[in-house]
């Protein structure tokens, strides 16, 4: 008998019932909630009557809707206040502990879940936030959900879910000075396209995903949604359990004997087979920019830009057959579920520190989470963004999805720590190029997009 995935390990002990077909009911083990989806589930169940199944376990925090302006209000829109205040009030009324301004657990949601060990090992976790795949980085099974199936969670703790195919997607070799788990994440998509991981459960092993630190983790699984796969993990080893133990939600004492115990068994087996296999070559790595309208429209910093798809050229403003390094920038965002972690700062500080963002650039730092941003100060960080003249930011999602007044201007150009680079993602006829932390800040520093290795 052949050996079992990491996926089919945590999947199969999650199984209530099989339906047939290849789809099952799946028990929920966490289930983290943010105003913007959140609130919508919530006032369904109400109107249906019903009542939360398991408050105990759900956490709540406010990131989607919120300005990270000073003030700690929603956006200006009059609905996000709204919002908000429905959100406040429904978890109370349900019993669901929700981190408010303030409090340490305040942020992004896929920020606030792994630091506060609500995360963990082998745990079944939804959210209403397609990004939720970034949690697969500590070994979890995660994966974002729609209104319906937020409702379904909050009524049932259950899912009904098609089950996936696995695919193994290898990262050899040692990345070069200037690269990081941004640009490996994103290269990947360049190589396979945002189709290419559609339908399966991606499982990322190899020498330079075994190197990361728990946050680079995190930077690799939150885009595997951007590889049109749902679900994205890593294997968890001494590094996760590292990170875990004693955070606030993580179990104490003989309940964590007893979990360690469990989660060393949960790493793919040696002879476990894959439906579909990838590798990709760290080592011959350039740092990556996005050049088009899609997360696939990837080359390395020091390519030119390739003769492709017009429209979005058009869109961007581009000509092909131009290096992209040199193209004057507008707008830099640091932050996201994606780049806003403490080492993504500390990465984008390494690049700032001494120099001073360039006259005609607008440069913003928001910080994932409160405790973020603290644990930030506390080492100073922010006052090296403020005297390069970086907007130090209060946490939230922020530019990444618009949904909260922090926009970039139409025909503007932002070189963003974020996910996605649709058409009117950071605003209409925002033009975003997404690069790592480190490359964000570097342009920054020299008012257009630049190769962080001549840093």
């Amino acid at each position: 008998m052949a050996g079992r995935t990491l996926f089919d390990k945590v999947w199969d002990e999650h199984v209530i019932e099989d339906l047939g077909d290849g789809v099952q009911l799946l028990h929920v083990d966490r289930h983290l909630l943010n105003e913007l989806s959140g609130h919508r589930g919530q006032l369904e169940i109400a109107k249906r009557g019903l009542a939360m199944r398991n408050p105990e376990l759900s956490i709540g925090t406010l990131d989607h809707v919120v300005s990270t302006a000073p003030g700690r209000r929603g956006g200006p829109a009059p609905w996000a206040d709204r919002m908000i205040e429905i959100f406040r009030a429904e978890s109370r009324r349900a019993g669901v502990a929700v981190h408010d301004f303030g409090d340490d657990g305040q942020g992004i949601v896929h920020v606030i879940g792994p630091e506060l060990g609500f995360t963990l090992p082998g745990v079944l976790l939804v959210c209403g936030d397609s990004h939720t795949c970034t949690h697969g980085a500590l070994g979890a099974l995660a994966w974002g959900i729609g209104t319906s199936e937020l409702t379904h969670v909050l009524a049932t703790q259950t899912l009904v879910q098609q089950k996936p195919r696995t695919m193994r997607v290898r990262f050899d070799g040692a990345v070069p000075r200037g690269v990081g788990a941004k640009d490996m994440i994103l290269a990947l998509i360049g190589k396979i396209g945002t189709a290419g991981g559609m339908g399966y459960a991606v499982e990322y092993a190899g020498e330079a995903i075994r190197a990361l630190d728990l946050e680079g983790r995190m930077t690799v699984c939150n885009l595997s949604i951007e590889l049109g796969a749902k679900i994205g993990m890593i294997a968890p080893d001494a590094k996760t359990f590292e990170y875990a133990k004693g955070r606030r939600y993580a179990p104490e004492g003989p309940q964590w004997n007893q979990a360690l115990a469990h989660w060393q068994t949960l790493p793919s087996d040696a002879d476990a087979r894959f439906d579909a296999e990838h590798t990709l070559d760290c080592a011959t790595l350039a740092p990556q920019i996005t050049w088009g309208t899609s997360p696939e429209d990837v080359i390395g910093v020091d390519a030119i830009v390739p003769d492709a798809k017009p429209e979005a050229l058009a869109y961007m403003g581009l000509a092909p057959g131009r290096p992209i390094a040199g193209t004057k920038v507008d707008r830099v965002f640091i932050g996201s579920c994606t780049n806003a972690r403490l080492s993504d700062l500390r990465a984008a500080a390494r690049i700032v520190r001494g120099r001073r963002v360039a006259a005609h650039v607008k440069a913003w730092v928001v910080p994932g989470s409160t405790r973020v941003k603290r644990e930030a100060q506390a080492e100073g960080l922010d006052e090296v963004f403020r005297a390069a003249g970086f907007e130090w930011r209060e946490p939230g999602c922020s530019m990444c999805v618009g949904a909260n007044g922090d926009l970039v201007a139409p025909l503007e150009r932002c070189v963003s720590t974020s996910n996605r680079n649709f058409v009117g993602r950071q605003g209409p006829q925002a033009r975003t190029h997404l690069a790592s932390p480190a490359s964000a800040a570097a342009a920054a520093i020299a008012g257009e997009i630049a190769d962080v290795r001549s840093f």
